[in-house]
């Protein structure tokens, strides 16, 4: 056995193979971008190397780093995961001459089967059953000649295609003109190579596919099939195993076909045989080989209790691996279903959305296999494949199966940065993928209406803010935050029937512009400000219903007033952060990923909230809001004639105070005359008459920084040092 094994991959497939090394007591040694420096795996290996900062070709596809890091650490293995350069015979030969071992195909498997065209061939000659196409094509005349004799749809199919790019599908010629010079740039820039060629598209086609493994020796077995056909732009979403409404006659031709076809060259190590099944005609035929470890091969592992990963090792470490008996260990037990949770945005077409993750949160339990590379604070990086985790269930059945990917799903947290999990919690309650009457084009049908917010545009300072926010942890340094004015942000809360603690937007000065994906009702509240929805005036304190698609765009506020309040029926769905989902902005903490919005950003609403009737607020309880306010306070407990002087403070109390225009959440800065102080300095405190010992801050506090008095604000610092002549009392908070 190995001493020391590198994994030159990244993510969920490195912590999963971490695991198995682990098991093996092998010494891991992991590679990283410096984009994911703070990935588990990273954390978990033995020994890790950075690769430097960039996009895959200058890090995980750059082979000559892998091999001198490979040789520096002492490796004597190298596992390459799926992607990158797990298919790469360059790699493999590399390798071979630096005498480091390839946990993987030879290099020739994987020429033959790496080409499309070179699989069919050999496909052909040893039986497998191949559906109508064509060799590779010459040019565009003799693609529209084949096309005409095999007849549409057909598939145009780059022969060095995978993943789903290069291939298009063409419904007649027209379609075949538009897409051929396309499908062979796309071969060329993404594969080198701009040979294409032509398959029979089958209109409610399944995707089966057969793990094996051999030994290079000639013996190889299946391990049993997998139904991969919720695909999306041709890849793969949900996979289980085994397939459903399979006979155990075709089982057994599937099997036999992909021991044949493998066996024909002495297939070595872990691979998949993959077919096309005909849902009408009950028939299958040969589409191609992946000459590696697959992404969804946690179902397979499951479901017949082994580890591929173990398995790939042993055999490279040439340990005697007896494929007969192990085949005839192999025992199926029960359903396992995946589904691939990634960091993209469904409702946007899918869009990557790299960026920071703020909570983190998988469930465990009997039958709950997750593997990710996330925690809470990790940065989503935008250069590679933004595959986040594998959630992956077992059970006796397949219904129960299913019910145990719900439950879980639903109890996985996932914010920040938008994933596909609200998406993957629709599909796992979805009727055809219930029925398993699902097709390679189903998805396309599937309708997912997220309930949420999109930002167009942030505004100056727009927050998430509950009440009563984060209170209890002063003496520890983290204030309250919660909306500056209560009154008005709960009065509106109150006039949608929501809770208490329902979060919803404080808007200082300029107000944010707003999408909505489904109907919903709000209220805005406090300053007036300009407010339109779909270039119709809004008017505050009444319930305004919204209907899917209308954006909210909402402008300055006017001449009095500058902190305006959007409240929403369920309130924002966010995670809290020591009791509140109120944003502390200097603390990085709460609210949306603890800052002030951008544009881009998504906000989660309550999508199981009823509709109330038409309310509004009556003029008797509208909070009056104007540019001169008085404020009720507490003398103290710093006064005359200890800090001040008795005409200082009765100046003090009787003058009008401008407010200073660098003033914000964290204290209200007041212009005004100079205080005539009744000592020369603050002693031990310091210099200035103004310092004092062992005096916490406090919401509402008027405390002198220098000669300018600033009453603190939900968001002031808790620590303390300086006179305070006076508290706002709790019911004035809200001016």
């Amino acid at each position: 056995m190995f001493t020391k094994v590198l994994i030159a991959n990244r993510g969920a497939i490195a912590a999963r193979i971490i695991r198995t090394l682990n098991k093996l007591s092998v010494a891991s040694v992991a590679i990283y971008a410096e984009s994911d420096a703070d990935s588990l795996h990273v954390r978990h290996a033995d020994e890790s190397f950075s690769l430097g900062e960039g996009p895959a070709a200058d890090t995980y596809l750059d082979s000559e780093k892998i091999i001198a890091i490979a040789k520096a650490s002492g490796a004597q293995a190298i596992h390459p995961g799926y992607g990158f350069l797990s298919e790469n015979s360059n790699f493999v030969r590399r390798c071979e001459q630096e005498g480091i071992a390839f946990i993987g195909p030879t290099p020739e498997q994987m020429e033959v089967f790496g080409l499309k065209h070179k699989a069919r061939e050999l496909a052909h000659n040893t039986g497998v059953p191949l559906s109508p196409g064509t060799d590779l094509l010459k040019d565009l005349d003799e693609a529209i000649r084949e096309a005409n004799k095999i007849g549409y749809p057909i598939m145009l199919k780059s022969t060095a295609g995978g993943g789903g790019i290069g291939m298009q599908l063409c419904h007649n010629q027209t379609e075949l003109e538009n897409s051929f010079e396309t499908v062979k740039r796309l071969g060329a820039n993404n594969f080198a190579d701009d040979n294409v060629f032509i398959e029979k598209f089958i209109a409610r086609a399944r995707h089966i596919e057969v793990q094996i493994f051999g030994d290079g020796q000639g013996n190889t077995m299946a391990i049993g099939e997998r139904d991969c056909s919720s695909q999306r732009r041709n890849q793969k979403v949900v996979e289980e195993c085994p397939a459903p409404h399979l006979t155990d006659t075709i089982r057994q031709q599937l099997y036999q076909t992909a021991e044949a076809l493998t066996s024909s060259i002495n297939y070595r190590n872990a691979g998949t045989v993959e077919f096309i099944y005909d849902a009408d005609t009950d028939e299958f035929y040969f589409l191609e080989v992946n000459t590696r470890l697959q992404v969804e091969h946690g179902v397979t592992e499951e479901v017949y209790g082994v580890d591929l990963v173990e398995w790939m090792i042993r055999l490279a470490a040439k340990e005697p691996l007896n494929i007969a008996e192990m085949k005839s260990q192999l025992k199926p037990n029960g359903h396992a279903i995946q589904v691939r949770i990634y960091a993209e945005d469904p409702y946007r077409d899918f869009q990557p959305c790299a960026g920071l993750l703020t909570e983190v949160e998988f469930p465990q339990g009997e039958g709950i296999r997750i593997d990710h590379w996330i925690e809470s604070g990790i940065d989503v990086p935008p250069f590679f494949d933004p595959m986040l985790a594998k959630v992956i269930v077992h059970a006796a059945d397949r219904n129960s199966a299913l019910n145990k990917l719900s439950s879980t799903l639903d109890a996985t947290k996932l914010y920040g940065s938008e994933t596909n999990l609200d998406y993957l919690r629709t599909l796992s309650r979805d009727a055809v993928l219930a029925d398993g009457l699902v097709t390679t084009r189903y998805l396309n049908d599937v309708v997912f209406s997220p309930c949420r917010i999109d930002v167009i545009q942030g505004g100056t300072q727009t927050t998430v803010q509950d009440y009563p926010a984060r209170s209890g942890y002063w003496s520890v340094g983290v204030p309250p935050s919660g909306p500056f004015d209560n009154k008005s942000f709960r009065l509106a809360n109150r006039l949608l029937n929501n809770t208490d603690d329902a979060a919803g937007l404080e808007i200082t000065m300029q107000g944010p512009t707003l999408k909505f994906s489904s109907a919903i009702q709000i209220v805005l509240a406090g300053a007036e400000l300009d407010a339109k929805l779909d270039d119709q005036i809004v008017p505050l304190w009444q319930v305004i219903d919204i209907a899917a698609g209308q954006v909210l765009k909402l402008g300055r506020t006017k001449e009095q007033g500058t902190r305006s309040y959007l409240c929403i029926r369920g309130g924002i769905q966010c995670p809290t952060y020591l009791g509140s989902r109120s944003t502390f902005t200097l603390g990085q903490f709460g609210g949306h990923n603890g800052r002030a919005l951008r544009t881009g950003d998504v906000l989660k609403l309550d999508s199981s909230t009823t509709s109330i009737a038409a309310n509004r607020l009556p003029e008797s309880l509208k909070p009056k809001i104007e540019n001169v306010w008085e404020l009720n306070v507490i003398y103290g407990p710093h006064g005359a004639p200890d800090f001040f002087t008795g005409d200082d403070i009765d100046t003090f109390f009787q003058h009008e105070w401008q407010v200073h225009y660098n003033s914000s959440r964290t204290g209200v800065r007041l212009i005004g005359p100079k205080p005539e102080w009744a000592r020369k300095d603050g002693g031990e405190a310091g210099l200035h008459p103004s310092n004092i010992h062992d005096n916490a801050y406090a919401f509402g506090t008027v405390d002198f920084t220098g000669d300018m008095p600033v009453i603190l604000g939900p968001d002031g610092p808790s620590l303390g040092g300086f006179v305070c002549p006076a508290t706002v009392i709790h019911a004035d908070l809200w001016k």
